[in-house]
């Protein structure tokens, strides 16, 4: 054989096996590109995405829309208007009902004009092809990808109906300023459903997928105005649209909106909702629709409320700088009947400060807590106008090996000796309810003040004084023993969630009753009084029969109002976020009372509806006894006690 015939030989060969391994790379390569297609394709014919939660209010009026990275409403295919189908074809891909997810004579054209401008100055992708690469590829330019799109195309289109990669299309597609899906997209920058868009609105719309941060009408208007009026016009060429609706289209302007994404409205609100649904890990993406009980209208109202007695507070201390940086205050109301939450304000400001006090703190609730020790003493069958001692004592005890006193005083310093049980609580006396303490017994009055649902209380006479912490949202609670007449139900936010498929959950919180109504009754009157006659007198307002109880700890620390209508409960404080004094003469009736009146004056301008009148449980009574009237139960009965000479009782 000849030297030339053994080369050749061998080169066929060699010819042969590259050949193979060739047609082995191909078949490789054909094996991969079909494997990640239909991992492609299952994203797409799976697509699943991020929708955001909308929370409302009592009355379906929107809160907040809250999500996690991308801000989405999802529209079915049902739900998206014709012309914004025709309008999206008409600019982008005109064939789209007719080729079969290519379009060869689209690509060719634009590859003819790419090589004659010679730079990539047009695209031959259909909406399918767009869809394919905002959701399963990359967008780089390689021979690679552009063979996965142009087969992924052929195949998705033979397993989704062409509404169905329309839907997907317009609900996946950013539209700029951080709204992603056409329905987002119509409520972000028109405040406006879908179906309630002009054609023009429609047009500026479908213009921003192709430069979303260029077409953005509340950056570049005249920009985002002349491509539409493109739209328009190609709406006009393919006969969708008469010269009419086109000339009218190209002469609107409309009114476009620049607001925030969440759209917060109350956001110490939104803050709680999101703590009190921790658990649920898809609530920024499942597309949630969130109902609570809050109703804007009373919002707005505590929170000018707490303002009010915030901007008095710093009015009559203008000198003291720190309290105009560190003064802050909380404001709760709900539903004395059902424990809904009504408003819920954790701060002046939540810009300055996101820290809600009206959940998160633990301020000490000083003579706050009086309610409580005299409706125990109410219970153990003292009458309204049972005789106690409003005299000084002096406690010793020890710390360590350290003997110490504690001299308790009244506010205001005065001695009043025996007096009804009735006056000592509207005074807020604090030396009489030491004595009621003891004269009840400490042992139970303890005991009941955690039955109440107070926690971390000391066990010693201090108790008396309201010497422990209770945030403004446990106090709302705990004091529905005396606003619903004894039946304690735990504070309601929420309403009730509704997912995408229509699925309701419902809230309701645990009901305890506490007291028998007509013993609760007989508190319910003392703190009528102590608002009409009382330390609470700041907090009456004409027309309406409130009760409440005023609370201060040592130094004007804290200051307390607690109170509430037959229907409506409110409570206020004011303190420094510091723990440091506010100042001479902040009380629980000056600081916090104000703003507890200038809410109900302003509900009851809203609500002139509004219960007005306590009533009167079965089984209360009550006797004109010494020029007072007092109310009585067979359980709490009147007792005619003999006059006590004061200068003759030794302490």
């Amino acid at each position: 054989m000849s030297l030339f015939a053994s080369f050749i030989k061998i080169f066929l060969r060699i010819l042969a096996v590259f050949g193979i391994v060739f047609a082995i790379g191909i078949v490789i390569f054909v094996v991969q590109i079909y494997s990640e297609i239909r991992n492609d394709t299952d994203k797409i014919v799976h697509y699943q995405p991020p929708i955001a939660t909308q929370i409302f209010d009592r009355q379906e009026r929107l809160i907040a829309n809250i999500f996690d990275k991308e801000f989405r409403f999802y529209a079915t295919f049902e739900e998206i208007p014709p012309r914004v189908v025709e309008a999206l074809l008409a600019i982008e891909d005109t064939l789209f009902f007719e080729h079969p997810g290519v379009n060869v004579d689209a690509i060719a054209r634009a590859m003819l004009k790419n090589i004659k401008n010679a730079r990539y100055a047009e695209g031959g992708s259909t909406i399918t092809q767009q869809l394919i690469k905002n959701i399963a590829l990359t967008r780089e330019k390689t021979i690679e990808r552009k063979i996965k799109e142009f087969l992924l195309a052929l195949r998705l289109e033979t397993i989704l109906t062409k509404e169905k990669i329309l839907e997907v299309y317009l609900n996946h597609t950013y539209f700029g300023h951080g709204f992603y899906g056409i329905r987002t997209a119509a409520l972000g920058y028109f405040r406006k459903n879908m179906e309630d868009l002009t054609l023009k609105e429609i047009a500026m719309l479908v213009s921003l997928p192709r430069a979303p941060s260029f077409y953005d009408p509340t950056k570049n208007y005249d920009f985002s105005l002349g491509r539409a009026n493109n739209v328009l016009q190609r709406m006009y060429e393919v006969g969708w649209i008469s010269q009419e609706v086109l000339d009218s289209g190209l002469s609107e302007q409309p009114k476009v909106y620049n607001d925030t994404l969440t759209q917060n409205v109350a956001p110490y609100v939104v803050d709680e909702v999101q703590r009190q649904l921790v658990g649920l890990e898809d609530l920024k993406t499942a597309g949630y629709k969130i109902y609570l009980n809050i109703d804007l209208d009373y919002q707005d109202i505590a929170q000018e409320a707490l303002y009010f007695g915030y901007e008095q507070i710093l009015s009559r201390h203008k000198e003291d700088k720190d309290l105009q940086e560190k003064l802050n205050g909380a404001f709760v109301v709900l539903e004395n009947k059902t424990g809904k939450i009504l408003a819920l304000v954790g701060g002046v400001d939540y810009q300055k400060s996101n820290f809600s006090r009206a959940t998160q703190s633990k301020r000490q609730i000083g003579s706050s807590v009086k309610p409580f020790l005299y409706l125990s003493a109410i219970n153990s069958g003292l009458a309204q106008n049972y005789q106690i001692p409003d005299i000084a004592r002096t406690y010793e005890y020890r710390v360590g090996n350290v003997r110490k006193k504690w001299q308790p005083k009244n506010y205001a310093k005065s001695l009043s000796g025996f007096i009804s049980l009735k006056t000592a609580l509207t005074k807020s006396l604090n030396l009489a309810t030491i004595n009621l303490v003891e004269e009840v017994g400490f042992d139970r009055i303890y005991n009941e003040i955690l039955e109440y649902g107070f926690e971390n209380v000391p066990k010693n006479l201090t108790i008396s004084l309201g010497s422990f912490g209770a945030s403004p949202l446990e106090m709302a609670k705990n004091f529905m023993v005396f606003s619903n007449y004894g039946k304690v139900i735990t504070p309601m936010l929420i309403d009730r969630i509704v997912d995408t498929r229509g699925d309701i959950a419902y809230f309701s919180g645990e009901e305890r009753e506490l007291s028998k109504p007509k013993q609760s009754f007989l508190i319910v009157d003392i703190l009528q009084n102590a608002v009409n006659a009382g330390t609470g007198k700041r907090a009456k307002v004409e027309g309406i029969e409130l009760a409440g109880k005023t609370g201060t700890t040592n130094d004007n620390v804290d200051a307390w109002f607690c109170g509430f209508s037959p229907s409506i409960e409110a409570i206020v404080w004011y303190g420094k976020d510091d723990n440091t004094p506010m100042g001479h003469s902040e009380t629980g009736g000056i600081a916090p009372a104000p703003a507890f009146a200038y809410f109900f004056d302003k509900i009851l301008e809203i609500d002139p509806g509004l219960e007005r009148k306590f009533t009167i449980p079965s089984g209360v009574q009550s006797r004109i006894v010494e020029g007072e009237r007092v109310y009585y139960t067979d359980e709490s009965p009147i007792k005619y006690q003999p006059k006590v000479n004061y200068d003759t009782i030794i302490f």
